[in-house]
């Protein structure tokens, strides 16, 4: 096994162990690392790798989530599934997208507001539909049964975000690897190119588009059972787009490990910020912390952290040699 393979098996052994070694708080914090990091390494299959910048992936996450809640709800059918239905639902929304933007050529700054009308329709027809809640919501009710994807002990959740931050991570390790990721690098190289050289542009996006989506819908289960509340403006709202896109910018987007390094550097910046920030009067502080910090990593690391230490890396074994 190569030495980068060795590494990886090291490092997910150490996360694997170390909720014995955490407390609660600082258990929860790795839960959002991973949970954003699967979410941006889902992002970064469509936009880090393709080019196609989606600014509305709030939709898919959205409606995986509320279809695996309905089901649990009026089907009684066990979110270890619902979350499959939920991934097919988002995956179905991603393809509609997909094809009305790809098949009238949209690209650019015209596909980032296809995605955010999207997701802006979907938060407007949750708020309007009684049979999904309207404006209150759904709230789920606590069981504890693991079966429902609830769990009495928070170090359970820790291990559900691990495996979806590590599935991501395969499959967009196998995307990379594969023609769909060489073909989605040269479209976001150079579209018309890649057009001009025999590539299929249309199938590609779609192919992207819809696995991204499907991946996205996927945790949305975890996320309507981990907050047991869906509520349409913070489910299908931009703040929670730019939650999921932040995370493989700052990372660095199209690279297998820029989204887990992003939400690694911003995920407990955040949540600090918010802890030391929420009180005494300085509620929404924390806000402009985080503002601050991200400027500061975006201008300092214009490619991404990733690319970054890798060149870092790169200098310092060549001075070694």
């Amino acid at each position: 096994m190569p030495r980068r393979g060795w590494i990886v098996l090291v490092g997910l052994a150490v996360l694997i162990a170390l909720p014995a070694l955490l407390g609660s708080y600082l258990v929860t914090v790795f839960i959002l690392v991973f949970f954003y990091g699967y979410l941006g390494q889902a992002w970064n299959i469509l936009a880090g790798y393709g080019g196609q910048l989606s600014a509305g992936h709030a939709a898919f996450l959205g409606v995986g989530a509320y279809t695996a809640t309905l089901l649990a709800m009026h089907a009684g059918l066990s979110p270890w599934l619902g979350m499959f239905a939920g991934a097919g639902a988002a995956g179905l929304l991603g393809a509609l997208i997909g094809a009305l933007a790809f098949r009238f050529g949209v690209r650019g700054f015209y596909f980032v507001l296809l995605t955010v009308g999207f997701a802006e329709v979907c938060r407007i027809v949750a708020l309007n539909t009684d049979a999904v809640g309207g404006a209150l919501g759904l709230y789920i009710t606590f069981t504890g049964d693991p079966r429902q994807l609830q769990f009495r002990d928070n170090r359970a959740y820790y291990y559900v975000a691990l495996g979806l931050m590590v599935l991501a991570t395969a499959v967009t390790g196998l995307v990379e690897r594969s023609r769909l990721g060489t073909y989605l690098r040269a479209l976001r190289e150079d579209e018309d190119a890649a057009e001009a050289l025999g590539v299929d542009t249309f199938r590609v996006k779609l192919l992207a588009i819809v696995l991204s989506a499907a991946l996205t819908g996927l945790g949305g289960a975890f996320y309507a059972n981990y907050l047991f509340s869906l509520q349409p403006n913070a489910v299908f709202g931009i703040p929670l787009s730019v939650d999921i896109i932040i995370r493989p910018v700052v990372g660095g987007a199209g690279t297998i490990w820029g989204p887990l390094l992003g939400s690694l550097i911003l995920s407990p910046l955040a949540e600090l910020s918010r802890t030391y920030f929420a009180s005494g009067g300085l509620a929404g502080t924390h806000l402009v912390v985080y503002g601050f910090l991200l400027i500061a990593v975006v201008l300092l690391l214009p490619r991404g952290a990733y690319p970054e230490l890798v060149r870092l890396w790169g200098r310092m074994t060549a001075k070694g040699r």
